[in-house]
């Protein structure tokens, strides 16, 4: 009798929860599902209106594209050197942020402060600190070296990637404390008895137990790293040096020649991407607890 009361209450209030829940699900579906699976659809056509199936014919084409090329292989090179710089200074300053220091609170708030400042407000500290005027070459003046047009040169990259971390270091940072808070300090002092140094603990104690948080900082950060676009776009144009041409940039040009088959073949080869990055990340991360289990 009681089971069926709660079956009739559970099945009442799944029609109420998908009520307070459909404004939110068609909207999501509207503004997100839709158009993904339209995008979609219109990489596999000729033409955006009344096109005709036409396979791989617009992938090909765009593998075949120099710039599509170009700002791919910028685009994983960023990853590749931002992400690893990003994470390893992230968790450096959550591990000596954690012990009590000298205004430790201070020092924290002045990681924080980025994440809350607008991107607009970002790029012209930027430009100002690395414009041919600016305040690097002041010094570099100052001190007899030349010049350098750091934004049309191949150092233009460095620039990107330290912006880059310079803005999400504290969000990272943040992160790592409160999976560093989460580990038991009777690990640690089991450790001390056995005898462990601190290099010991950083790797058989601090590095174990935070390994499921590194796996969620670094799929935070791939995927922050392909949101890059503001920030290049606001500091170089529509058209910055080759080095720092990326896949955002590729798409806003596409957009406004209106080739929107090449727009959607590289936002699903984009997606596609990322997807099968989360996938490894997250079949690693399964693996691993399985195994400290």
């Amino acid at each position: 009798m009681s089971k069926n009361i709660f079956g009739r209450l559970a099945r009442g209030d799944w029609k109420v929860a998908l009520m307070f829940l459909a404004p939110s699900l068609i909207g999501f579906a509207m503004f997100y599902l839709i158009p993904f699976a339209m995008g979609i659809y219109e990489s596999f056509t000729d033409n955006a209106i009344g096109g005709t199936f036409v396979g791989l014919d617009n992938y090909k084409e765009l593998l075949a594209s120099g710039s599509f090329r170009k700002a791919a292989s910028n685009m994983f090179l960023f990853t590749g050197i931002s992400v690893p710089l990003l994470i390893a200074l992230s968790l450096f300053l959550a591990i000596l942020l954690n012990r009590p220091l000298f205004l430790r609170n201070w020092l924290r708030t002045a990681f924080i402060l980025p994440l809350v400042v607008p991107v607009a407000s970002i790029v012209m500290i930027w430009q100002i600190f690395f414009d041919w005027n600016g305040t690097l070459n002041a010094w570099l003046h100052h001190y007899g070296m030349a010049r350098v047009d750091w934004l049309q040169s191949d150092g233009s990259m460095g620039v990107l990637v330290v912006m880059y971390i310079w803005k999400n270091i504290g969000y990272n940072m943040i992160l790592f404390l409160a999976g560093l808070q989460t580990i038991p300090q009777d690990y640690y002092e089991t450790a001390r008895i056995e005898g462990a140094g601190r290099v010991r603990q950083l790797f058989h104690v601090t590095l174990v137990y935070l390994t499921p948080t590194m796996f969620f900082v670094l799929l935070i950060s791939i995927i922050n790293s392909f949101k890059v676009f503001r920030e290049t776009y606001l500091l170089a144009g529509d058209y910055p040096y080759d080095r720092i041409y990326m896949m955002q940039h590729f798409m806003n040009n596409m957009f406004f020649s209106l080739d929107i088959q090449k727009l959607t073949a590289a936002a699903t080869l984009m997606v596609g991407c990322i997807v099968i990055v989360v996938t490894g990340l997250l079949r690693v991360e399964r693996r691993f607890r399985e195994f400290m289990e």
